[in-house]
């Protein structure tokens, strides 16, 4: 059964929201289109930015805790991540907006951007050696530049307090992908290309990577909704 776990981590993380889709007061399963378009396109750059760094061994897999089903070196299960944790994410964003006003967090706008923004500068400056830092850092800070001050969004103190919410979910999965509770991790990383700095057993790049991901997936639900709509 030891070749389920990564499959099974993803099945547990969708199984809940899945199933609360189609509940009356929610009706999430009618935004499923928007969201596997929008999934789809970010998982394309995700996937080859996975890809390289698997074949430069920036990162690798324990293919124990897999299935043995490959694509480009990565398990079937790292393609399913990008669809499984975003749905979870994009249906929690959905659901605590579509129940709560956090109309006040657009104020707070100016003040998250800038902290994150002087954040990933600051990591990225700092480690400019370690890929994965460097990258994650670089395209964090490259996507809130462009949200905030290009298309000026109004709701990425929304994301980032979902994202915050989300964070014990995030500590679970990212958990056990790492070695928590594990003999062994089902995802490694190459020391010379992490900061070190981990929160239990990840790596402080997974936050940074999870969030830039979060962005561009709501971005996209955000625009195929709309072009829904006309």
């Amino acid at each position: 059964m030891q070749q389920f776990t990564y499959f099974t981590i993803l099945f547990c993380t969708v199984f809940v929201c899945f199933i609360f889709s189609f509940h009356k007061r929610i009706v999430f399963y009618k935004q499923f289109i928007p969201f596997i378009k929008s999934a789809f396109v970010v998982s394309i750059p995700f996937l080859v930015w996975d890809v390289i760094f698997t074949y430069q061994k920036i990162w690798w897999f324990n293919y124990d805790y897999t299935i043995g089903v490959t694509i480009f070196a990565l398990p079937l299960e790292e393609i399913l991540f990008f669809f499984c944790i975003p749905f979870s994410c994009v249906f929690t964003f959905f659901c605590i907006t579509k129940f709560f006003s956090l109309k006040g967090l657009k104020g707070l706008n100016n003040v998250i951007v800038f902290i994150l923004i002087i954040i990933c500068v600051l990591l990225g400056l700092l480690h400019y050696g370690k890929w994965y830092t460097l990258l994650t850092t670089a395209i964090t800070c490259c996507i809130l530049v462009y949200f905030h001050f290009v298309l000026k969004l109004n709701w990425i103190g929304k994301a980032t307090l979902v994202y915050i919410i989300l964070l014990p979910g995030f500590f679970s999965v990212n958990g056990l992908l790492t070695g928590s509770f594990l003999n062994s991790p089902i995802v490694n990383y190459n020391s010379n290309h992490i900061i070190g700095l981990r929160m239990f057993t990840i790596p402080i790049e997974d936050m940074i990577y999870g969030y830039a991901q979060f962005l561009l997936v709501l971005f996209f639900y955000k625009y195929f909704n709309l072009k829904n709509e006309e």
